[in-house]
């Protein structure tokens, strides 16, 4: 009898499963598990320490947990966003749990103790106080960052295609090169203060050196290692020299160019902070700085968390660009 039962149950459930377009994501049922999980410790247990925005967080967990739910039996549908996410969902699993963790040791226990550590909630309390505050930063340190890490980029790329093409320009200028690179940036910081009008100037040349450096370091090293045959050709061709630099030179150091860029965006928010630290009235470094004096940490999590963002969203977007202008040598990168 049990056994005629049990075969109707999995009968019904392989039928409801197929009306919801099994086969079922596996990692979105564990991640929905696992952020209810957080939101019942959040919410069920005590904390030590009243915390702002504690209810919220539940909520806003919740519904990360719904989501899931519903993404375990319609993922599949979603092509290749679907993809993407059944990619990350392992990803997904591990962050529930994270919170879980995270809530447990600081806002139940106490064994991260405030002021040096905050939980989830406090930074959720943060963002739901001071947004306005952290925008007006943002908003300054994207206008200091643009304007010193394009210049950087469009400097090094010029500096760097010349000490590659040119051997009179490559006799003087390499050594300087690699008299200046090895120096950090924030080393710099007395000579700009002094040289700049203001300390806005003076952050746009820091982090205008920490962007360009890699990128003429590695955009000479690309055109330098162009095959000389290619050139040999252009000019039985009959290409001129402007020829030879636009169409051959640099299209074939674009590699290496972009890998200078990527690296001088890390340097770039390196040193962004050092300079806005010092003298800036607004920004991300600015707020950091203002808020560990006060030792409100929890506001400089918050900062940093933003500051990540900011960064890996630009690191995916010259992914993109970089996709696209080499698109020419797919399966080569």
């Amino acid at each position: 009898m049990s056994d005629v039962v049990h075969d109707r149950l999995t009968s019904s459930a392989g039928c409801a499963f197929a009306f919801l377009g099994a086969p079922v994501w596996t990692h979105g049922l564990w991640a929905a598990s696992s952020w209810v999980l957080a939101a019942a410790v959040t919410w069920f247990l005590p904390d030590v320490i009243t915390w702002g925005a504690t209810g919220l967080f539940s909520i806003l967990t919740l519904i990360g947990a719904a989501i899931f739910l519903v993404l375990a039996f319609a993922v599949r549908r979603l092509g290749g966003v679907g993809e993407t996410i059944v990619h990350y969902g392992p990803w997904f699993v591990v962050i529930g749990l994270w919170l879980t963790a995270w809530e447990v040791l600081t806002a139940k226990l106490g064994w991260l103790p405030k002021p040096f550590f905050s939980p989830p909630q406090g930074l959720l309390n943060v963002y739901m106080t001071d947004w306005d505050r952290i925008l007006i930063c943002i908003a300054y340190t994207a206008r200091l960052w643009a304007f010193g890490f394009f210049s950087g980029v469009a400097a090094g790329f010029v500096g760097g295609v010349a000490l590659g093409w040119s051997k009179r320009f490559a006799y003087w200028g390499m050594p300087l090169l690699k008299l200046i690179g090895p120096v950090p940036a924030s080393a710099w910081i007395p000579c700009a203060f002094f040289i700049f009008p203001s300390t806005f100037h003076a952050s746009i040349f820091l982090v205008a050196l920490a962007s360009g450096i890699p990128v003429a370091i590695l955009t000479a090293a690309g055109v330098g290692q162009v095959n000389r045959a290619y050139y040999d050709v252009a000019r039985t061709l009959g290409a001129s020299n402007r020829y030879l630099i636009f169409k051959v030179a640099i299209p074939a150091s674009l590699p290496n160019v972009f890998v200078g860029i990527f690296m001088g965006l890390y340097y770039s928010f390196a040193v962004l902070v050092v300079a806005e630290m010092l003298g800036a009235k607004f920004g991300l470094g600015w707020y950091l700085q203002f808020n560990t004096a006060y030792s409100a940490y929890a506001n400089v999590y918050a900062a940093l968390i933003v500051m990540a963002l900011i960064c890996a969203g630009l690191v995916g977007l010259l992914f993109v660009a970089r996709d696209r202008l080499l698109g020419w040598q797919k399966g080569i990168l």
